[in-house]
């Protein structure tokens, strides 16, 4: 019996549960913010896209570049 109250007592495994417990509700956000803005006309992917293209339009204008010293 006086393990069992001990055993209630003891508060090492709080810290390890409540940051579990935080973890958890943090990829529940992000996996909402995710949903929200993901998608095939979400605004993620919008956003992607328009950096895919400046990153296109930056090696195009390098490999079109003069290199000869």
């Amino acid at each position: 019996m006086e393990s069992l109250r001990a055993f209630v007592k003891r508060e090492d495994g709080a810290s390890a549960i409540e940051y579990a417990l935080i973890a958890g509700l943090m990829a529940v956000i992000v996996i909402a913010a995710m949903a929200v803005l993901g998608g095939d006309d979400g605004a993620l992917t919008g956003i992607f896209n328009a950096i895919a293209d400046k990153l296109g339009e930056a090696a195009d204008s390098v490999s079109g570049a003069d290199t000869a010293p």
